[in-house]
């Protein structure tokens, strides 16, 4: 299903936990992907999820016009594991030196389970990493990254299936209100929509009350009547099962891998519903990290680098139309276009 430049399994030697390094691209240069810190069932569900999302980060990165490819670094635990703090600082550390080995060839930032001071411990063995805080010469926390960029793909799909950008009036259900999916309700809220929410996560109904959005349960939320369903938490969330259920015009998020498989794009076209490619919708975090560690752009530039992500979006929607075929396989036939650009022969 993937072709891997290079994928490396681990027993790590100071964690004795499995790790997961996939390097699923490096045409464009050098591969970019999160670091995730995750229990599984078993180690080859970490080794899937590793595969599949470094073949997205590909995409993501292509499409984003950054000169780099995809890659992921999967630490999974055993089913039901909460590390402790000096297994934790092992596993980052044994995860830095399969990094190391690569050679440039890969970096790795936050992802699920990991943060920026994660990548502080990770540098302890690699400097191919990014995202670290502020304090310590990175470029911090990228969830407000993803959120700018994720609202501005919602003004696109806003303008696509209304006709106006604007999310003043409009309804949108937030799924997951994690460091990312709270950021997004504040600014649509600040937008003026009208907001449903929910997470499974009780406590975080208090932004809830703070934003005056309804709050509901996760599944309540995904069939909600609203303009844009908006998943921001962990991916799996679209399947024929949920997809018949759907009471909303489009979904856009920033939430990896939503679809359970390829097919569920078909789904959601033949049902009229406009779905946003999350390797799209969620290329802020990189996009915002990239430009201020290793382009060394001005906030501005970083700014205008987000908003930019609302005229691809606008552009794979017409791509779809023009041809009749989905948006999913209009951002991945792009993607295609610009790899293959590189790779071929020069002008």
């Amino acid at each position: 299903m993937f072709s891997h430049e290079r994928v490396i399994i681990r027993r790590g030697p100071d964690s004795g936990l499995p790790i997961i390094v996939a390097v699923h691209s490096t045409a464009l240069g050098p591969a970019l992907g999160g670091c995730r810190l995750k229990a599984y069932p078993g180690w080859r569900d970490g080794l899937a999820d590793a595969l599949r999302l470094s073949a997205a980060m590909t995409d993501k990165c292509a499409l984003a016009g950054l000169p780099n490819g995809g890659g992921k670094t999967v630490i999974a635990l055993p089913a039901g594991t909460i590390p402790e703090p000096e297994l934790r600082t092992a596993a980052l550390h044994d995860a830095g030196t399969v990094i190391e080995e690569l050679g440039g060839r890969y970096a790795t930032g936050p992802d699920v389970g990991t943060g920026p001071d994660d990548m502080v411990t990770i540098g302890e063995r690699t400097r191919h990493v990014f995202c670290r805080p502020v304090a310590a010469g990175g470029s911090g926390d990228s969830s407000p990254g993803t959120a700018a960029g994720t609202v501005a793909a919602l003004r696109a799909v806003c303008a696509d299936r209304f006709g106006s950008p604007s999310p003043a009036g409009r309804s949108f259900a937030v799924l997951g209100l994690g460091r990312v999916g709270a950021r997004v309700a504040r600014l649509l809220a600040e937008a003026g929509a009208q907001l449903i929410v929910a997470d499974v996560d009780p406590a975080r109904r208090t932004l809830a009350d703070e934003l005056g959005a309804t709050w509901t349960t996760p599944g309540e939320a995904l069939t909600a009547a609203v303009d844009v369903l908006v998943p921001a938490a962990l991916g799996g969330v679209l399947t024929p099962s949920t997809v018949a259920g759907l009471r909303c015009a489009a979904v856009a998020g920033p939430a990896n891998n939503q679809l359970d498989d390829p097919a569920t794009a078909d789904l959601l076209h033949r049902r009229g519903i406009r779905w946003a490619p999350d390797f799209v919708v969620s290329a802020g975090g990189v996009i915002s990290a990239t430009a201020v560690e290793l382009q060394h752009e001005t906030p501005d530039q970083v700014a205008a680098r987000l908003d930019g992500i609302a005229g691809t979006l606008t552009g794979l929607f017409a791509a779809a139309d023009r041809d009749g075929i989905t948006p999913a396989a209009a951002a991945t036939a792009e993607a295609r276009r610009r790899l293959s650009r590189r790779n071929g022969p020069a002008d």
